[in-house]
């Protein structure tokens, strides 16, 4: 599960981070507007963590409402020292998923985090006879499974999250390894590969087509004959 954390304050937000870490969350850190938006763009998120201070205007709520319209999927929890009723409303009216105090009782954090993500929305795709479960690393067509895990899994998870959209190979990187600068776009043709030959060309059917000087889009699965 990948989740963005909003923060300005630098000690709080490495805190955080680093508790998320420690129970297997993979963590982005924005510590400006700017930063998150930058993140949400290339890379797909389970829950957002919304720092929200005294200091924060009220239209930066907005962003709110953004992410739910781009990725409706996406929880998304502010987090404040506010203490009054109104903020907490003006939160949860903004498009919020649940509004906690600070200081944060870490336990109660992990707890809030984990009932939204439990009972968030489903992150499974559905096109036509290909269904594609992140939560499980499951891919179904037509009723039989198909053996595809690791990179390979989640690049075509990755495409398919953005059907019809052309994705650069910097953007797969970005999105999906920890480490981009330590490995080579190259891994991103062998993906591709792994996919083709573990799932296109057995089935018949073409998922990922390549944009030349681009990237890679993802269309709908379709006989090639």
């Amino acid at each position: 599960m990948r989740v963005l954390i909003i923060e300005d304050d630098p000690q709080l937000s490495d805190e955080l981070a680093k508790l998320l870490t420690q129970h297997n969350y993979q963590c982005d850190v924005a510590e400006s507007i700017g930063d998150a938006k930058y993140y949400l763009d290339i890379r797909n998120y389970d829950l957002v963590l919304f720092g929200w201070s005294y200091f924060s205007p009220s239209a930066n709520l907005n962003m709110i409402g953004d992410i739910k319209k781009t990725s409706h999927k996406t929880s998304v929890i502010v987090i404040s020292e506010r203490l009054d009723k109104e903020s907490e409303i003006e939160a949860l009216r903004s498009g919020a998923d649940d509004f906690i105090r600070k200081p944060i009782d870490e336990e109660i954090l992990l707890i809030r985090i984990e009932a939204k993500l439990r009972f968030g929305a489903s992150n499974i795709i559905e096109i036509d006879d290909l269904i594609i479960n992140p939560e499980e690393e499951k891919i179904i067509y037509e009723g039989n499974e198909i053996e595809l895990k690791g990179k390979p899994f989640e690049v075509l998870t990755h495409l398919a999250m953005h059907k019809d959209q052309i994705v650069s190979k910097e953007q797969l990187l970005d999105a999906i390894w920890e480490e981009p600068e330590l490995v080579t776009p190259n891994v991103i043709e062998v993906a591709i590969n792994q996919i083709r030959q573990k799932m296109d060309k057995p089935l018949d059917i073409t998922t990922i087509e390549t944009v030349r000087r681009r990237g890679y889009r993802f269309c709908f699965p379709k006989k090639i004959n």
